[in-house]
């Protein structure tokens, strides 16, 4: 029991190209495909999200294989999500900076607050921006 839930499609009215797209836009993260020559050659192919990289692997130990790629998926989707923050994250030391660097490249700013819903309010008046 590996807590990995699967989604069998065994649709014949729809083309695999079909499925694989339709799959990908609801965000499965690993992708699963056998055909004929997998089928008697004792493999499958993965496909993953993240990277869209391919790959065919043997039938065995599937359910271990799929668990460690599951973690490396969340581990690069998290390292991905937080360079992406840190690049786009301006430090400001004062409300002149953070309402320059708003108007300009935007993104992120990392800011001293004093914590009030009042200066949060007063910089979603002025500025539109969210804390």
């Amino acid at each position: 029991a590996r807590n990995i839930s699967v989604k069998y499609d065994d649709r014949d009215t729809q083309r695999p190209g079909f499925k694989f797209a339709e799959y990908e836009l609801k965000g499965i993260p690993v992708r699963l495909a056998m055909g004929g020559r997998d089928l008697e050659n004792g493999t499958i192919e993965i496909a993953r999200r993240d990277t869209k990289e391919k790959q065919t692997i043997s039938r065995e130990n599937l359910d271990e294989h799929i668990e460690n790629l599951l973690n490396e998926i969340q581990k690069n989707i998290y390292n991905k999500a937080l360079n992406y923050r840190t690049e786009n994250t301006t430090e400001v030391n004062s409300y002149e900076e953070f309402k320059q660097v708003l108007e300009g490249k935007g993104g992120f700013i990392s800011a001293h607050w004093d914590g009030t819903s009042e200066t949060e309010k007063q910089i979603k008046e002025e500025t539109k921006a969210t804390i």
